[in-house]
């Protein structure tokens, strides 16, 4: 019995180890990024403001993104990947 404890749960760790990896790159893929979060708490506009208190941080975001590529001529902003 002990000699598969001592096998079992080194291979549940393992398992568990590499489940989380996938998890964790999924929510890196979709995390915001620093520099917009920072931009849009700095230089909120009210209705921004309104969005990310009734719908949160993704509702904000895609206004200040909106807002950022009627600045910018209508060009859609593009995201850039962390790679590691």
């Amino acid at each position: 019995m002990t000699a598969w404890l001592s096998v079992l749960v080194p291979l549940l760790v393992m398992f568990f180890a590499l489940g989380m990896e996938r998890v964790e790159s999924r929510l890196r893929e979709t995390s915001v990024r620093q520099d917009e979060l920072d931009e849009l708490l700095e230089q909120p506009r009210p209705d921004e403001v309104r969005a990310l208190f009734r719908s949160g941080t993704n509702r904000a975001l895609e206004m200040f993104r909106l807002r950022h590529r009627d600045a910018d001529g209508g060009r859609p902003t593009r995201r850039s990947k962390v790679s590691s």
